[in-house]
């Protein structure tokens, strides 16, 4: 007999929230206006000639492994709340980030690999297959969204770079045109943005590089056309629009880390135990449903990372 032993984040199927239930509230959520926009900007973008060649990929199948605990965050809200400060410091910054072009794009891969190699990223999807999986995100500010990600394993990716034993972290970097990105255009920020994980992180199950949500490629706001998602450490930690996958033997330094190292470190790991020197991260507000609730160590993904990290209580790990 077989039995199936339930992850720290899974419910039972009973208590999941109606697939039809979900896609019927976010209908009605979003409304004709959000429609009309995000059709008006796709049309605008397939003029341009920047449409996502890969769209007949989506919906990819869902990766059951990967469930949640609450519902998800319509995307009416998700796509209109973003942090994507090469586009502006706000949080309104979809329309904005419209000015970005996602095709063409390719991603270099270089570094202590084998041979190093830039693939086209509609190649690189192709290549590695698409799933969704649902993940939790939650950002160093305290507030948190669940959203249905589609992409493939960061460990795909590793594998097919090939590293070599001296690589001991994998490095991102997005990209940079301060005349598309008006954020750039400030030069006391450290551009372009770039972050970094260990390999042990970066080939773990959770890791995922992402190029669609909600069942479609990737809208700018997201961070298109590609971008990672990390769901056990804070938000900043998930860059976006990435170009640039190194893999280097010395710990890379972070947008964030440079510009303040005492309020975002290298591990950024969630707990609820340690607050950030500015507010506490004992509880986070839910978007779209307007609730305060506790904060999860590791996000609720203790059980998949906490063994990454054994041995090195005397480290900041968390920040």
């Amino acid at each position: 007999m077989h039995f199936h032993r339930r992850h720290g984040w899974e419910i039972p199927e009973r208590d999941a929230t109606p697939e039809q239930l979900f896609l019927n509230r976010r209908a009605f959520v979003a409304g004709a206006g959000s429609i009309a926009a995000m059709a008006s900007a796709g049309l605008a973008r397939a003029a341009e000639g920047t449409a996502d060649p890969t769209a007949g990929l989506y919906p990819a199948k869902k990766n059951e492994s990967f469930t949640l605990d609450r519902p998800l965050t319509p995307e009416a809200v998700t796509s209109k709340y973003n942090n994507f400060y090469e586009f502006g410091s706000s949080k309104s910054i979809s329309a904005a980030a419209e000015a970005l072009k996602p095709r063409p794009w390719s991603v270099k891969i270089d570094g202590l690999v084998e041979a190093p190699m830039t693939v086209d990223v509609d190649d690189l999807s192709r290549m590695m297959g698409l799933e969704e999986r649902l993940y939790r995100h939650r950002c160093v500010e305290a507030w948190s969204m669940t959203i249905p990600w589609t992409g493939f394993p960061l460990k795909k990716l590793v594998e097919h770079a090939k590293p070599l034993s001296s690589a001991k972290f994998v490095r991102f970097e997005t990209f940079m045109d301060p005349k598309t990105a008006p954020g750039q255009r400030q030069t006391w920020w450290p551009w372009p943005y770039v972050e970094g994980v260990t390999m042990a992180e970066a080939t773990n199950d959770l890791a995922l590089m992402v190029t669609g949500a909600y069942g479609k490629p990737l809208a700018n706001a997201y961070g298109a056309p590609l971008r990672l998602h990390l769901p056990w450490k804070y938000g900043f930690k998930s860059i976006k629009s990435i170009t640039k996958i190194s893999f280097v033997a010395e710990r890379p330094k972070g947008y964030w880390e440079a510009l303040q190292a005492s309020e975002y470190g290298f591990w950024a790991n969630v707990n609820p135990a340690v607050s950030h020197p500015r507010w506490s991260q004992a509880t986070e507000e839910v978007l779209g449903v307007g609730d305060r609730r506790p904060t999860l160590l590791y996000n609720g993904y203790g059980e998949q990372v906490a063994s990454l990290y054994a041995g090195m209580e005397g480290q900041k790990i968390f920040f």
